[in-house]
């Protein structure tokens, strides 16, 4: 009796989209953590941070719980945590990355745009770029030519990600990832705290070595007891002033509704009077930070543990979509308003700005 073989076909697992993103991004835990590319800086602020730490719980917390207070190791050990934890919030998170158009959409999107003229050779296209009015300020549009969307308001395409983001801010090295409308709140929460557990450690650290003096009588036999706060302060004096002037301009911003990408740009004006008044400020610094700090994370537009399906560009749906008013579309958003103007309201909080 001669036994049959069976053959098994293997079964290709269907691939997620964070596998397929184009976007020049690093994906870790199954798309559950998206990071830039390049992380390099990233994991020096990591270590920058930890190693500073653990020689302050090392040699300065014990000498200081004893001699000052109890309550300095409980300080920093908060401070630490919460520094840490919106380090990994703001670098480990969709920053607000748009998705790209389909190739349907995109096909449809160059119809609007691309009105052939073969009377004319010099004929050129309309720019790329359409208005819409937000609370009575036209706003522009810009066209992106590698996502094939019209970009939302206040969004960029960052050149190291190779991602259009909403409400850009910039790329951050020092986080690993880009700044954005999901993101920018840790971010801030992020500098705001480090500068806060700076001054902490050096003025901790000062006074141990004060303190340490006083016993020994001199200062050199205060740094041979504890030679690793020398190295405490360098880090701390050399750090303080870069961190410390970034915590100032995060917070001048976050009090204007600004982001770095606005402000470097020069694109609004903080007196309402003035043609170029910022349309997204809602009329107060307390409802300007209020609308950072205290608004809700937006959900990612990015499906990104998703399954990918191949998007095939079909010619009678794009025919037969020329033919009716098409709605305008952002990526991740669809309008159907008229081509022109529309009007875009606040969606950061349910805060209704001032006139």
């Amino acid at each position: 009796m001669v036994g049959s073989e069976t053959t098994y076909t293997p079964i290709k697992m269907p691939k997620r989209k964070w596998e397929v993103h184009p976007g020049r991004n690093k994906f870790y835990c199954n798309g559950r953590i998206m990071m830039a590319r390049s992380t390099s800086v990233f994991y020096f602020t990591v270590g920058l941070i930890i190693i500073t730490m653990g020689l302050f719980f090392g040699f300065d917390c014990p000498y200081l719980a004893v001699h000052l207070t109890p309550a300095i190791p409980i300080i920093a050990i908060l401070l630490f945590i919460f520094v840490m934890a919106t380090l990994f919030r703001t670098s480990f998170s969709d920053p607000g990355v748009i998705p790209r158009s389909t190739p349907d959409e995109a096909a449809d999107i160059e119809k609007q745009i691309e009105v052939p003229n073969p009377n004319n050779p010099t004929y050129r296209p309309p720019p790329r770029v359409k208005e819409v009015t937000i609370n009575g300020q036209t706003v522009k549009l810009k066209y992106c030519f590698t996502c094939k969307i019209f970009r939302p308001p206040r969004a960029s395409h960052c050149s190291i990600c190779d991602n259009c983001v909403e409400r850009f801010d910039h790329h951050c090295p020092w986080v690993g990832n880009c700044v954005g409308k999901r993101n920018y709140k840790y971010f801030y929460l992020f500098i705001l705290s480090l500068a806060f557990l700076c001054v902490f450690v050096f003025a901790c650290v000062i006074t141990h070595l004060i303190l340490r003096t006083n016993e020994t009588g001199a200062f050199l036999e205060a740094i041979k007891e504890t030679p690793a706060s020398l190295l405490e302060i360098l880090i701390c004096f050399l750090s303080i002033w870069s961190v410390m002037t970034m915590a100032g301009f995060h917070t001048y911003l976050v009090a204007t509704s600004l982001t770095t990408n606005e402000d470097i740009k020069g694109s609004w004006s903080s007196k309402r009077g003035e043609n170029n008044y910022n349309p997204y400020s809602y009329g107060s610094i307390c409802r300007n930070c209020c609308a950072v700090l205290c608004g809700p994370t937006h959900i990612s537009l990015m499906d990104r543990r998703g399954i990918a399906v191949p998007e095939v560009v079909t010619p009678d749906s794009s025919s037969s979509s020329s033919q009716q008013q098409s709605p305008q579309n952002y990526g991740a958003t669809t309008f159907t308003e008229p081509r022109e103007t529309v009007d875009i309201r606040h969606d950061e909080t349910s805060t209704e700005p001032n006139p």
